[in-house]
């Protein structure tokens, strides 16, 4: 009976050890499962499971290795031996928080001291006034920066498996939140926060279980566009510096902008609606559109019209920065041509530029309302918006 229960004891631990760490992170198949309950009970529960398990094992054991055959002795030993490689790999290396670590210091800097190429992406926020871009290299690595600007606290988070950007106020419950990468949930990144250990999802800043479960974090507006782009608009702004400690780290993540990643994780599909292609996202109310990234490179300016939304997305010259709008003004809904390097009603023949600004024409000094819209992951998009609805001109 010892052996028995010292066999059976241990297999349950590896298991155990194993599945916990399985089921939220990117492994063969793990990301397919709807198991966040289960793996949320098994994260939250582990070291009383563990503890009721020592507990179960440790007479067992002993019996095993003062009494038992040599035999039975060695098993016994492998299968322990075992455990404790399982259970060091899966809790000190394996661990989401052990593989990607937040910056050491958050440093920003002007665009005159800044040494982030301008041609890289970026998540771009204003706050009062106050501008800032969070390059995507950085950030994509870190999987989330809290930076303070104007003394309001923002938590500024990347999921490169999935390619979203988000921004958020880590206020939860009127106090501010510490919260550390804990896994991901159908490849999307997923948080842990301090207070509750309760778990956020990175795509919607949704918490999706422990005690929160249903609450969301207050999205902040961010625009993903390259660092010319965004210093064009924000010629004041100031941008985030890498930490010298993650050198190499940022170093792998150098192709991942144009989607030339060598994992098949994080490397992009260039066809068309693929589970890894590009696509342009929104959400409007219920409402959810998704676009083409290949057809917006081919036509610069995609115009659509969601239930009382009529749109526009224009691509830059840069082919990846990428702004959308609101085609309404003054109650009339404008139609946008490209002519050469110039946009243009074709209501009025006013001319606008990338920035949604009107610069000539019947409407000059007019500027078209921004509208939230994300790059990303077809998979992803799709999965978090299930009834989103494809465009096709």
């Amino acid at each position: 009976m010892k052996k028995i229960i010292s066999l059976a004891g241990l297999i349950c631990l590896i298991i155990f050890e194993f599945s916990r760490v399985y089921l939220i992170m990117p492994m063969p198949g793990s990301q397919q499962f709807d198991a966040i309950e289960l793996a949320y009970f098994l994260g939250s529960n582990k070291w009383m499971i563990r503890l009721i398990g020592y507990l179960i094992l440790i007479i067992p054991l002993f019996m095993v290795f003062k009494y038992g055959i040599k035999k039975e002795k060695i098993i016994i030993g492998i299968l322990t031996i075992v455990y404790l490689v399982v259970f060091y790999v899966f809790t000190f290396q394996m661990e989401a928080d052990k593989m990607f670590y937040q910056p050491t210091k958050v440093v920003t800097t002007s665009l005159s001291k800044n040494k982030i190429p301008i041609n890289k992406l970026v998540i771009g926020i204003v706050i009062d006034s106050v501008a800032i871009a969070y390059p995507i290299q950085l950030i994509g690595y870190h999987h989330q920066v809290v930076d303070v600007i104007n003394g309001k606290t923002i938590m500024v988070t990347y999921c490169t498996v999935c390619r979203t950007g988000r921004v958020y106020s880590p206020i939860v419950n009127g106090k501010q939140e510490t919260f550390r990468l804990v896994g991901m949930d159908h490849f999307n990144a997923m948080f842990e926060d301090v207070t509750t250990k309760s778990w956020w999802r990175q795509s919607n800043g949704e918490c999706i279980a422990g005690p929160l479960k249903g609450h969301k974090l207050l999205e902040i507006k961010a625009k993903q566009l390259v660092l010319s782009a965004w210093a064009r608009m924000h010629p004041n702004t100031k941008v985030l510096q890498p930490d010298a400690l993650f050198k190499e780290k940022f170093e792998k993540m150098d192709t991942y902008d144009k989607g030339k990643s060598k994992g098949d994780l994080t490397k992009r599909d260039t066809a068309s609606w693929k589970s890894k292609s590009w696509v342009i996202g929104i959400q409007d109310g219920n409402n959810a559109r998704t676009y083409d990234w290949n057809e917006l490179t081919k036509q610069r300016i995609i115009q659509d019209s969601l239930p009382n939304k009529p749109i526009v997305i224009f691509l830059e010259n840069d082919t990846a920065s990428f702004h959308t709008y609101s085609r309404r003004i003054n109650e009339l809904i404008l139609t946008f041509r490209k002519k050469q390097d110039s946009i243009w009603d074709v209501n009025t023949g006013s001319q606008w530029n990338y920035d949604g600004i009107c610069i000539d024409g019947k409407f000059k000094g007019k500027i078209l309302s921004s509208i939230n819209s994300y790059q990303e992951f077809l998979h992803s998009w799709e999965f978090f918006h299930p009834k989103s609805v494809r465009f096709h001109p």
